[in-house]
């Protein structure tokens, strides 16, 4: 497996590129994540991997989504741009994951990005306005690495998404990105309506053969103003998916990326061990994409951007979220966020500003957390590389949490709801108290 993933990565893609990713991401990633571990020593935290959302506007309207992809277009321009990625390097963070919206909607997004050569960009996309023009584009640039969103079949892809056509636009945009030989990804975020179609060995050897070089299997988390929770998968179907990552990177010939677990396959939360922040198109500094609530932005003059991630809002998200769980507490105590959001007078980050009532509906939801359950690494290079560069950093100060939230709602007097400690054990009677 080793030999024929360094065959294809060889054979399959421009050499120029590869030594950008090893050079911009890797070296400098773990150099970053270096950094990260001493700030984190000190009692200080910066994300050694930033997440920024240029924009809000989006061609789809996708099942689920959080994002006001249809308000009034909001854009980062080039000069916010310019300064933030400058503060970050002087940080020691070269890697930025570009998200939205639809980021190649923004109208000076190459420019934005063949500004900085010595940065490596990650881009979400759902590939439909990646021609062969913008892949050659981003083949000369040689620092960008786009990661193209497939939902499911054409059927359900069109039923995800909001719109007609929208798979074979989508293969289009990713068939563009090979023939330029650009490093290409394809990422999936595993719902009920998709997890057969995708997640199994016949997808990933498509993907395979098609020349992609890495995949990414999210979790849908049932979020915004139309969550749909019913979409969300059962404790089960998330075990699966773990199982199944951990057998494919032992067995395939290409990368498989995912942000929950160490190399023990002990869950975890990126935002909650530092590693990670997102910024949104307003500027807003938010603990991830899915926690819509701000204290601080990027365009406050009156503070470094050290400073701001340091805030007594995203430090107390991070004590808090590690102190309750290894997995989500926006899934799990989505009190105990709401309690932390009107302490800090954090201001929603939404144009629809109902984020908070949001909030207040949302149903206690199991997460990737699953004491009983934990799949450990089998692929040595997995297993190693999150040893020292993805891992907890020692946020999770208890011995270990016992209790993993179920999908119960949370009774609206008395706050409690049946909590098994894990698939397979007993089930305890936890009190979800909002003066905890």
């Amino acid at each position: 497996m080793y030999f024929r993933m360094v065959k294809r990565v060889l054979l399959e893609t421009n050499k120029r590129l590869v030594w950008k990713l090893a050079w911009n991401f890797g070296f400098k990633g773990i150099r970053a994540v270096q950094k990260h571990k001493k700030r984190m020593e000190q009692g200080e935290a910066f994300p050694p991997f930033l997440y920024i959302s240029v924009l809000n506007s989006c061609n789809l309207r996708c099942q689920g989504c959080w994002v006001d992809v249809a308000a009034r277009q909001q854009t980062i321009s080039p000069e916010a741009m310019r300064k933030l990625i400058r503060e970050c390097n002087a940080m020691g963070n070269y890697f930025f994951g570009i998200v939205g919206g639809e980021p190649f909607m923004h109208p000076q997004l190459l420019d934005i990005l063949a500004e900085h050569p010595k940065c490596y960009f990650q881009v979400f996309t759902n590939g439909h306005f990646i021609t062969s023009d913008v892949a050659r584009r981003l083949r000369e640039m040689g620092n960008v690495t786009p990661l193209v969103s497939v939902e499911g079949n054409e059927i359900i892809s069109d039923e995800r998404r909001g719109r007609d056509g929208v798979y074979n636009r989508t293969l289009e945009g990713i068939q563009s990105c090979l023939d330029a030989k650009l490093l290409t990804g394809v990422c999936t975020s595993l719902c009920q309506t998709n997890i057969d179609d995708l997640l199994n060995e016949a997808w990933i050897d498509r993907l395979i053969e098609m020349g992609v070089m890495y995949t990414w299997f999210h979790v849908y988390r049932p979020m915004g103003a139309d969550p749909q929770p019913d979409m969300s998968l059962t404790p089960e179907q998330q075990l699966r998916a773990r199982k199944f990552v951990v057998e494919m990177r032992a067995k395939k010939p290409i990368a498989i990326v995912d942000a929950y677990f160490d190399g023990q396959g002990q869950a975890l939360c990126p935002a909650a061990t530092g590693i990670t922040n997102h910024i949104n198109p307003w500027g807003g500094i938010e603990p991830c994409p899915i926690i819509q609530f701000v204290t601080d932005d990027i365009h406050d003059e009156s503070r470094t951007l050290k400073e701001k991630f340091n805030s007594p809002y995203l430090r107390e998200f991070r004590e808090l979220a590690a102190d309750t769980t290894r997995g989500c507490i926006v899934l799990e105590r989505p009190d105990l966020l709401q309690q932390l959001v009107e302490k800090h007078g954090a201001k929603d980050g939404t144009i629809r500003q109902t984020a908070i009532p949001e909030l207040k509906a949302m149903q206690v939801r199991t997460s990737q957390f699953n004491p009983a359950e934990q799949i450990p690494e089998k692929n040595w290079i997995y297993r190693f590389a999150k040893k020292h560069w993805f891992n907890d950093f020692g946020v999770y100060r208890q011995a270990d949490h016992t209790l993993s939230a179920a999908p119960y709602l949370v009774d609206s007097q008395t706050h409690t709801a049946p909590l098994p400690v894990a698939s397979g054990t007993s089930p305890e009677l936890v009190q979800l108290n909002r003066d905890n």
